[in-house]
């Protein structure tokens, strides 16, 4: 309906915003100013141990400088009371004194009929509440006092009790109530077969389902009979239950977050009630169906992070993941999810009974992030041992991440996953076998095997020469000013073991920032600018064509090609070099030198480049180019085998 004009302006003068909000907080006396309208409190949208909720009492708005939330009187009602613009006007014309202008007829006629439901379901409640000390409800009451409620439990949540005759809708009209009206509130069924209305709530323990108002709205009802159809019945939908836009116990939850306890999302009531009778009261269930996104959006209004508390079987796990893909994509900044999986075969009420309310708080503690779920989603029990297969599981991965709309986000989740894939693949480094000690002769093995002065730069001086390290600077320098080619090359870079720490620093920053766009600036936030500054002082990478012609895709693509190749084919030197020197600990033949002189082959291959100075090279035994302090070092090493020769003889 549409209001005369003034109305909200008259609405906003006569009410004092400081009132309005002080019914939801506790102004901090240190901070607020009541005598000129400024109140300082902690914000009630949002957990925080300062008090940065602002409210201007004269100005009639409210802001806070931690979420940002802001708005006036009407706002702040809609946000806290979770209602809409006309019945936040309302509450507060009526806290005014202010009579509400004449409304469309038909939604005047909706409104009424909801309050007349409304007063119907609360006089059942009462009557189900008194059936529950009669004499037919004993079975009732000893199994709730297995569940451990006793009666002032059982008054909190004003359950009652249905007998297997029924009752209400007799009880209801016998009070003057249409039958009409318990039928419409969901308390009566009309039969199929068309005889008399009959009652749906019978031979079943009652919970009240009441809205953010505290209104009761719906029933709830466990069946006592263990061959029951189904062992938990909801009221249908009525004008005023939408399931889907209802949770069990929200009216207390949200009381119980804004002050700063974490929300926790279980499957049922039975398990909102142990929770909240252990202390956790922001808890919260939905009501015969999986969580919407109506239930996400009123989830943040009363926290950032509710915590999914499932059973652990089969079917919580199955509601767990079918809650990831309706949260995806709704992901805001600050607006998330956590998961705590119970353990298998036990319920947070189970939980809470065996093991007590320690084990629930350490299950919280540790709740996971829903990134981490995902990823467990689909990796967990399934074997990547082939290309294939890694394809398949990083689609899989991009398309779930392609539903989050903020884009913010969506990096942050792809970085994420991207480091989680790298751990779940990377290849370890492998170990340095340990030396056999040669009886006494292990000196003289010592002092023949140390690098001489010519060849400490080289592969066999350090384990990778000072080439690798030029090659190492310029592949990461290419990469941060070619972003573009980075998936091309992102499983050789996370093959590529860096001898400068440097350069693995920059390394791992790349994997992780790999898919931005800005790539360098993103890696200078992560790692701070100095690596970088150090990594392009250097002449040999300033003076590289791909990183002086930043944004030449196909440059780049030919540069990183042939470092990766040249880089691979070094490496591989010397593996084959570090390798034979082991095996002389076994029988030494010719085998090993073979096995030196294919390497060096491979080495010759992959470094063939148009306009090396030639005068640096020679030719090996097998017609290889090698160069000259690796022709030395490769001379000292066959000359190490032949004393090493010598000395197994000797022994």
């Amino acid at each position: 309906m549409s209001l005369p004009p003034g109305f909200l302006d008259e609405l906003r003068t006569r009410l004092s915003i400081g009132q309005v909000v002080g019914r939801k907080v506790m102004w901090d006396t240190r901070k607020s100013n009541q005598g000129k309208g400024d109140l300082w409190a902690s914000c009630p949208f949002h957990q925080e141990k300062s008090a940065s909720f602002h409210v201007d009492d004269r100005k009639g708005y409210y802001y806070c400088f931690g979420c940002h939330a802001k708005g006036d009187a009407i706002s702040f009602v809609r946000e806290t009371e979770n209602v809409g613009f006309m019945e936040a006007v309302e509450i507060l014309a009526a806290e005014a004194g202010m009579p509400m202008p004449a409304r469309d007829p038909r939604a005047q006629e909706k409104a009424d009929e909801r309050t007349v439901l409304a007063d119907v379901m609360e006089q059942a409640v009462q009557h189900f509440r008194l059936n529950l000390q009669t004499a037919a409800a004993g079975e009732a009451r000893d199994y709730l006092a297995r569940r451990g409620l006793d009666e002032a439990a059982q008054a909190r949540w004003d359950i009652g009790f249905a007998p297997d005759g029924g009752g209400v809708l007799q009880h209801l009209t016998g009070k003057g109530v249409p039958q009409k009206q318990v039928i419409d509130a969901g308390l009566a069924a009309e039969s199929d077969r068309g005889g008399a209305p009959y009652d749906r709530f019978r031979g079943r323990i009652i919970f009240p389902i009441r809205d953010v108002r505290g209104r009761a709205i719906a029933l709830g009802g466990r069946s006592l009979d263990p061959n029951a159809r189904a062992k938990y019945l909801n009221s249908p939908e009525t004008l005023l239950f939408d399931k889907s836009r209802t949770l069990f116990n929200h009216k207390n939850a949200r009381e119980a977050a804004g002050k700063g306890q974490p929300l926790i999302v279980a499957e049922g009531y039975m398990d909102v009630i142990a929770l909240a009778e252990a202390g956790f009261e922001a808890a919260v269930a939905p009501l015969g169906t999986a969580v919407t996104e109506h239930h996400l959006a009123m989830l943040w209004r009363m926290a950032d992070e509710p915590i999914i508390a499932l059973d652990g079987d089969t079917a919580g796990i199955r509601a767990a993941m079918r809650t990831i893909d309706i949260a995806l994509p709704m992901l805001e900044a600050g607006k998330s999810l956590r998961f705590a999986m119970m353990p298998e075969g036990l319920d947070p009420d189970d939980l809470l009974k065996q093991q007590g309310k320690g084990a629930m708080q350490k299950l919280l503690d540790q709740a996971m992030p829903m990134v981490q779920l995902l990823w467990q989603r689909e990796t967990e029990g399934k074997t990547f041992d082939s290309p294939e297969r890694k394809a398949a599981l990083d689609k899989a991965l991009r398309e779930k991440i392609k539903l989050i709309a903020d884009p913010s986000i969506r990096t942050h989740y792809g970085q994420a996953i991207k480091d989680m894939r790298w751990a779940l693949f990377a290849t370890p480094r492998p170990a340095t076998p340990k030396r056999a000690a040669w009886n006494g002769k292990q000196e003289n093995w010592q002092r023949a095997t140390k690098p001489v002065a010519s060849n400490k730069a080289s592969v066999l001086g350090t384990g990778a020469g000072t080439e690798d390290v030029l090659r190492e600077a310029v592949i990461l320098a290419v990469l941060l000013k070619n972003p573009a080619v980075f998936s091309r090359f992102e499983a050789d870079l996370e093959r590529m073991e860096c001898v400068d720490p440097d350069h693995q620093r920059v390394r791992d920053a790349v994997l992780r920032f790999g898919d931005s766009a800005e790539l360098f600036l993103q890696v200078e936030a992560d790692i701070g600018p100095a690596p970088l500054e150090k990594l392009f002082v250097q002449n040999h990478v300033a003076i590289a064509p791909a990183v002086r012609r930043a944004g030449d895709i196909d440059l780049a693509t030919l540069c990183l090609a042939e470092e990766f190749a040249k880089l691979t084919a070094r490496r591989g030197h010397a593996r084959e070099i570090a390798e034979a020197v082991e095996d002389l600990d076994g029988v030494a033949d010719e085998g090993l030198t073979w096995r030196l002189k294919e390497a060096a082959q491979a080495l010759n291959q992959a470094g063939r480049v148009d306009g090396e100075d030639k005068a640096e090279y020679e030719l090996g035994d097998n017609g290889a180019r090698m160069k000259r302090d690796e022709r030395s070092a490769f001379d000292s090493l066959l000359g190490q085998i032949d004393f090493a020769k010598g000395s197994k003889r000797q022994r």
